[in-house]
């Protein structure tokens, strides 16, 4: 796999931020992002007031809506200033111009089609490797992806999510080893939130067939969606591949649909999942609680009973 250097990574988002207005506006922006965090048992939750993300956390997502606009991910659809590098399996690296991150990409598929996991495992994990310091996430249809009907997935620089840092850390002391088999290592985490199946492994085929076979499992439980929903972050780092999955059964909180001042307009995609939740208006960054944040996960993740029968499931599969 052809990695990508980090220089003409940062050359390329410089000359994006120089050349196309928006993305200069944007980026700029974020100096101005203000941040919170949550202390919880060894671990923490950072909290980002950024306004530019309206359009992701409220983006209706219905058939309807989808079939009324235009996809924003084609390439006769985007803005004229805004180019790409060509990579490798048919994508395409833009600059995303709505950032969380401060190095933030989009990885579109040069194809329409929809978002789709278990046919673009490979993908996800072969683009950890090219962009190598980097985490690549996944949002699925109705996990938060703003665009479920064209296939692509996100980057930004590493050690920006909570999750990047705390991993070892929660490995050690809440981890739980579902198995290991010679060729990839699988923990869970249930003190965590939220439900979190991390797979570790030196080979990228390895990765994949894990991944399959803990989706396949997933698949059952939730067999009347069209794919289940979770999330998922990819990390090569080390010569090492990981990946997070972040098995989900809400799309979004109660919160979010409720009026007044009990509404809390959050829509949890890869990043809110990895630590960091994105509030696109200052009345809910100023009025979050840590109660709130507990709850919300509560009611996005996957309940104990299902995620433990689904570990001993794949536990029974994948043991020598």
């Amino acid at each position: 796999m052809q990695k990508i250097n980090k220089e003409n990574l940062h050359t390329f988002l410089n000359e994006q931020k120089e050349n196309w207005p928006l993305a200069k506006m944007n980026y700029s922006g974020l100096e101005k992002v203000e941040e919170k965090e949550f202390q919880f048992e060894g671990f923490k939750i950072k909290v980002q007031f950024n306004p530019e993300r309206i359009k992701s956390t409220a983006a209706k997502i219905g058939k309807d809506d989808i079939q009324k606009r235009a996809c924003f991910l084609c390439e006769e659809n985007r803005p004229e200033l805004q180019t790409k590098i060509e990579l490798e399996n048919n994508y395409s690296l833009l600059v995303n111009p709505f950032p969380i991150l401060k190095e933030h990409f989009t990885i579109a598929k040069n194809d329409h089609i929809d978002q789709s996991f278990i046919n673009h495992i490979g993908d996800l994990v072969n683009l950890a490797e090219t962009l190598e310091g980097y985490s690549v996430f996944y949002n699925g249809p109705k996990s938060g992806a703003s665009a479920p009907d064209h296939m692509h997935f996100q980057a930004g620089e590493n050690n920006f999510m909570p999750i990047d840092t705390e991993y070892f850390e929660r490995k050690k002391n809440y981890g739980k080893l579902v198995t290991w088999n010679g060729r990839f290592e699988v923990y869970r985490f249930n003190h965590y939130l939220r439900k979190m199946l991390s797979i570790e492994a030196d080979r990228a085929q390895d990765i994949v067939s894990a991944s399959k076979i803990f989706y396949r499992f997933l698949e059952k439980v939730q067999a009347d969606e069209k794919e289940p929903m979770l999330n998922a972050i990819c990390v090569y780092k080390n010569n090492k591949y990981r990946l997070h999955i972040f098995p989900r059964k809400q799309h979004r909180p109660s919160q979010f649909f409720a009026k007044g001042n009990e509404q809390l307009l959050i829509s949890p995609g890869a990043v809110d999942m990895g630590g960091v939740f994105i509030t696109p208006r200052k009345e809910d960054f100023d009025k979050i609680t840590k109660e709130d944040i507990v709850d919300i996960y509560k009611q996005v993740s996957l309940d104990d009973l299902v995620f433990d029968k689904l570990c001993q499931d794949f536990t029974k599969l994948v043991m020598p």
